[in-house]
């Protein structure tokens, strides 16, 4: 079996992303290698559950660009543990009600929030007000215009916004989306993106609670579904029909378990994307004129896996998509590299998952997609 080696890629700058800038007239390759003499910027970690324990908090131990500097926690009992184990001082630790004081913390250079999707919006708005940049874990908000307020608010703040999709910062979607742009398989013919897994035990978790998530599988595993069908494509959906499935109505009493989607494209190509919280998924898979390509698993934490018809795999060095993920938006502000996560995606994808909820309340019509003045794809 032939491994494909890791490459590098050489990237423009898109119109469609806004606030992207380089540093003056520095040309771009020096402004990359100055990265390593420049400081590291404080990441401040707003809510401290799971995923910040397991995930963000050990990633940015490793992270070459920022590091953690400041938490902010509703439980008293989390500030003296995180403090002893990060070395973070009681100056640095901000609960819900103080939080806007952070504006005066020299050292938190980003608030990424990571709080229940229905609370995304306040903190991510406040911590532009306060002058930070945002990272707001996915999905963005729980409304298109609960997007457009964030994207608002960083813009007239001059703050930079990115989205928490780490998969955009992992080297097999990254191979993935080379494959379809240079097209050594030819053309793109169709692309099905499942992403889902068994929810069990806590029927009292925020997740479960639709004024908190938003929604249900659809908020939580397929945006990852709704993003890899775009970058197995390589272009924005023009129109998307839904209908979902309900398998445990007494587990899923108020929040969709089971979704599936069907995606239309410019160029005629259909996209199929599965998701749920009572089944294990986790693969993408293009095909197109002359081969395929399969990553499986796809949208998990990693190692991933990969492999194309031709017999080849598709393997890199496992790294934290997390720590990834932050250091690509640290070198951004840092170096005006492209913002490979901004806020316009993260309104792109509620639009679809908005029509997507739209379809299946009107019994799985097609429902019409504007994207094409948004400018991004990916």
């Amino acid at each position: 079996m032939e491994s494909i080696s890791r490459r590098t890629f050489s990237t423009k700058l898109s119109s469609g992303i806004a606030g992207t800038a380089l540093l003056s007239n520095m040309p771009f390759a020096c402004a990359m290698d100055n990265t390593s003499k420049m400081k590291k910027l404080g990441v401040a970690l707003v809510g401290l559950g799971s995923y910040s324990t397991y995930q963000l908090a050990p990633a940015l131990k490793d992270a070459e660009h920022c590091y953690l500097a400041g938490i902010v926690t509703g439980t008293p009992k989390k500030e003296k543990e995180w403090m002893e184990k990060y070395g973070i001082p009681q100056s640095n630790v901000y609960n819900y009600d103080n939080f806007d004081t952070i504006a005066n913390n020299d050292d938190i250079d980003i608030v990424y929030v990571v709080l229940p999707n229905s609370m995304h919006a306040d903190f991510s708005i406040r911590a532009a007000k306060a002058g930070k940049h945002v990272i707001c874990e996915k999905p963005m908000a729980v409304s298109v215009d609960e997007c457009d307020a964030i994207i608002e608010a960083c813009k007239k703040a001059n703050v930079k916004l990115s989205v928490g999709y780490r998969m955009q910062s992992d080297p097999y979607t990254n191979e993935v989306k080379r494959l379809v742009k240079e097209k050594p398989f030819g053309n793109v013919q169709y692309v099905s993106s499942d992403a889902a897994y068994i929810s069990r035990g806590n029927p009292g978790q925020w997740r479960l609670n639709k004024s908190l998530s938003g929604g249900g599988a659809l908020v939580n595993m397929g945006v990852y579904s709704i993003q890899s069908n775009i970058y197995g494509v390589g272009m924005n959906p023009i129109s998307v029909s839904a209908q979902e499935f309900s398998t445990r109505p007494d587990y899923f009493k108020n929040t969709d378990e089971t979704i599936t989607a069907q995606m239309e494209f410019p160029n005629g190509t259909v996209a199929h994307m599965f998701t749920s919280h009572n089944a294990n998924a986790n693969r993408l898979f293009v095909s197109f004129e002359k081969g395929w390509i399969e990553l499986n698993p796809c949208h998990s934490y990693g190692p991933l896996s990969g492999r194309t018809s031709k017999g080849e795999t598709i393997a890199y060095p496992h790294k934290s998509q997390q720590m990834l993920q932050m250091d690509d938006f640290a070198k951004h502000i840092l170096t005006g590299t492209p913002n490979v996560t901004p806020g316009e995606m993260g309104k792109r994808d509620m639009i679809i998952v908005e029509a997507i909820y739209k379809s299946i309340s009107e019994g799985g019509k097609q429902i019409s997609l504007d994207l094409g003045n948004m400018g991004i794809v990916g």
